[in-house]
């Protein structure tokens, strides 16, 4: 039996999605901008209208998860061929970032207050309508890399510091979908890291 497609889900099966996947707390910049229903790409036509700079993005960096996983088992006779590698990619990571911090649009940026791989929750100040579409620009600073997709608003709530809305992807694709969830384990594992070290220093 195959499951419905995203625009078939009902409302509380589209939150119960977004909440499958781990989220975050993490601040990101991202790009929101409202869309017509009517004019969302079909899910197989995602790729037609992105913007060519995030459409290489993404590839780039799982590109490069896969090649530099072998240098790990590199043996000490290769520190200095893993070390020029390492190098290379971090060039190739700065000319992305710059690459992409051109298609960060002030007027549209906002900041998240927690992602993962099944939607983003943001900060606002004022509110989202439930059911409305935007599209979305998520740029990850740590994987030097970014995301275009569209999403749909499904909750949104007001706190003492503003509106916190959540967006569900409706249409992404699975490479991005990775690269966040990977960026999110990242994260995670590096937060982990510093509170260890924190309370081994106590």
């Amino acid at each position: 039996m195959t499951e419905p497609a995203f625009d078939d889900l009902t409302a509380e099966q589209k939150r119960q999605q977004f909440n499958e996947y781990f989220l975050i707390k993490h601040e990101l910049n991202v790009n929101i901008k409202p869309v017509d229903e009517n004019t969302l790409p079909a899910a197989n036509k995602l790729e037609e209208c992105m913007p060519y700079a995030f459409k290489i993005a993404g590839e780039m960096a799982s590109i490069e998860a896969q090649a530099l996983r072998p240098l790990r088992n590199l043996s000490s006779h290769a520190a200095e061929l893993a070390e020029f590698l390492n190098a290379q990619a971090r060039k190739i990571d700065l000319m992305m970032s710059f690459i992409l911090h051109q298609q960060d649009e002030e007027t549209a940026r906002y900041s998240t207050l927690r992602f993962g791989g099944g939607g983003i929750e943001v900060l606002t100040s004022t509110p989202f309508a439930v059911g409305s579409h935007v599209e979305l620009k998520i740029f990850l600073t740590e994987e030097a890399a970014a995301v275009y997709c569209f999403a749909e608003v499904i909750t949104c709530d007001e706190h003492p510091d503003g509106y916190h809305s959540a967006f569900i992807f409706s249409r992404i694709r699975n490479v991005d979908q990775e690269l966040l969830v990977r960026a999110s384990l990242h994260l995670q594992t590096q937060q982990l890291r510093k509170r260890s070290e924190s309370n081994n220093s106590e």
